[in-house]
């Protein structure tokens, strides 16, 4: 008898296909005039991002399709540590490099790159191994002090990712985490209560961090206040609505943008969304939350189907960390979430997250194949 090969959810996989096309595309037209500006060249920024983001991403992808997959299971730990160990590096005087104040790249020669971004991969890899091995061993039986056990080892190891990030001043990408790893916590039939608790704590922690840093405390105030200080304080916001609002159905056209010349800052990055919609219109936004809605489904149900706990965990992580990052950086532009600073998967510049996104959904397709 013949054996099938085993195929890829190729929904899934031309889902990815077009948002990097919509990447590639996106960044070409809003980077232009910046690159220009910057670099005296108009496609710098976009020849970067395919040079020393997508090549290598893709690459990268390819090895994780391929990987056996209980090898990442098997040295998820390590890999863990080997991520902390660089996110420490950063602070070093020659090795780390810093930008507006925030210690968070490693930088040699030309190439940089954001041990951040690769922590949302290894951590939910740990997350989904940790939690298989004590499922495994039945550790997780419904005990009261096993569960305790278990709920005190979950929460020490993110207080130690949560301080790291502290001190690189890198709140957003906390967020993003915590959320992954309570969702998959709560995944496991844990207790409720661990998970209600989870949620307090981490909202107390939360409202901590903005307490202490008085442009966390403004942004929140901006969001609860759209209309408050726009040449000030609000001034991202207001003009990000500018943009979005500008787009009307069908938008202004590709590379005809006027928010981004000037007017809208961050364009390539956490407000690359609103210069989009601006050029796209609400067509244009609907088809591209569509395929990010479509991302989610998908996982899901890749998530849903496997029957082995490490692949379940993994692609639940994965598929929770680019969709929840996705929304939470289109919320922000157009005002229903508050501003925070991360990029939009696939889309944003920045060669770190592309690589770390195209290892994720290297290793979702894998998955989608041995479930």
């Amino acid at each position: 008898m013949v054996k099938t090969a085993k195929q890829p959810d190729y929904i899934l996989l031309a889902t990815i296909a077009i948002l990097i096309v919509s990447g590639i595309v996106i960044l070409a037209s809003v980077s232009a005039s910046f690159s220009q500006e910057k670099f005296g060249t108009t496609y710098y920024l976009l020849k970067h991002q395919l040079l020393f983001g997508l090549i290598p991403g893709l690459i990268l992808a390819l090895i994780m399709y391929r990987i056996n997959l209980s090898f990442l299971k098997k040295w998820a730990p390590v890999l863990l540590l080997i991520n902390l160990a660089l996110m420490v590096m950063v602070f070093l005087p020659v090795i780390g490099s810093s930008s507006e104040g925030a210690a968070r790249w490693i930088g040699l020669s030309s190439f940089s790159f954001q041990p951040s971004e690769l922590l949302k991969l290894t951590f939910i890899l740990y997350l989904a191994a940790w939690l298989t091995s004590r499922t495994e061993k039945g550790v997780l039986i419904k005990k009261t002090n096993e569960f305790s056990q278990t709920f005190t080892v979950f929460l020490i190891v993110v207080a130690v990712v949560s301080l790291i990030l502290y001190f690189q001043s890198d709140v957003s990408t906390l967020v993003i985490i915590i959320s992954v790893a309570a969702l998959m916590y709560f995944s496991v039939n844990t207790p409720l209560w661990h998970s209600l608790l989870i949620i307090l704590i981490g909202s107390g922690g939360l409202f901590f961090l903005i307490k202490i840093a008085p442009y966390r405390v403004n942004r929140f105030l901006v969001f609860f206040n759209p209309d408050l200080d726009p040449m000030g304080i609000g001034y991202q916001l207001k003009q990000a609505l500018i943009a979005v609002g500008s787009g009307g159905i069908g938008g202004v056209g590709l590379g005809m943008s006027i928010q981004k010349l000037g007017f809208l800052p961050q364009i390539i990055s956490d407000s690359i969304f609103a210069v989009f919609s601006e050029e796209t219109g609400f067509i244009g936004s609907f088809i591209l939350i569509f395929l990010f809605l479509m991302f989610l489904w998908r996982g899901f149900k890749i998530a849903k189907e496997s029957q082995n706990k490490f692949l379940k965990l993994t692609a639940l992580g994965i598929t929770s960390w680019i969709v929840i990052q996705s929304f939470v950086n289109i919320g922000a532009m157009i005002g229903i979430s508050p501003l925070t600073g991360i990029p939009l998967p696939f889309i944003s510049y920045g060669g770190s997250a592309l690589i770390v996104e195209l290892i994720g959904v290297g290793i979702l397709l894998n998955i989608s194949k041995n479930k």
